[in-house]
């Protein structure tokens, strides 16, 4: 195996065992197995576990926001860029049920609270496509005045509700019950 490919199998390896039994049901002996690599191993390529589940996260922040990015026009209407948005976040989570469970616990751990503070806040780098379109549409009167923390609550909580709701098979979502869904989040902000 090349080093590269060592490294994938840790992820995809830590992917699935925490996305099915949590973080701490997910230890680095565990997860060395496996990968089919010895446990020393996983520590050429992370310092630590905790290095393992943010690196983890941000690869998978990563493939979220390029999903995102596709077809993305900052100079379409605020609108049809939150539909956009939440289509395609809707779309890419119900595609990747392992992804969506390991973002879900990572932003409901301890792990993800400063790093979700911080991307709401826009100190996270990245993509802040969401803070943005927010911030836009405030001052465009578009969208609520609420706190950006409220936005995204209304606009993204229902959806992440949604998707976990597709993954664990209570409705099945198609395309137009996408696009409806993604509309009623848009009725939650707008002015």
């Amino acid at each position: 195996m090349q080093k590269s490919d060592k490294r994938d199998e840790i992820v995809r390896a830590a992917l699935e065992l925490i996305a099915g039994q949590g973080f701490h049901g997910a230890p680095m002996a565990m997860i060395a197995d496996k990968a089919g690599v010895g446990a020393g191993t996983i520590y050429r390529y992370f310092e630590n576990k905790d290095v393992l589940i943010t690196d983890l996260y941000r690869e998978i922040e990563g493939k979220v926001m390029a999903s995102l990015s596709e077809g993305y026009a900052t100079e379409r209407p605020i609108r049809e860029r939150f539909l956009h948005l939440g289509a395609a976040l809707l779309k890419y989570f119900i595609s990747s049920p392992l992804e969506f469970r390991y973002v879900e616990q990572f932003h409901n751990s301890p792990y993800g609270t400063a790093c979700r503070r911080d991307k709401i806040m826009g100190k996270g780098g990245g993509c802040n496509a969401f803070k943005e379109l927010f911030e836009e549409g405030v001052a465009q009167q578009v969208i609520k005045d609420f706190p950006l923390v409220i936005l995204f609550d209304l606009a993204f909580g229902p959806l992440m509700s949604v998707a976990r709701d597709h993954i664990l098979g209570f409705v099945e979502l198609d395309d137009r019950l996408i696009e409806r869904v993604v509309e009623a989040c848009w009725d939650g902000v707008k002015r």
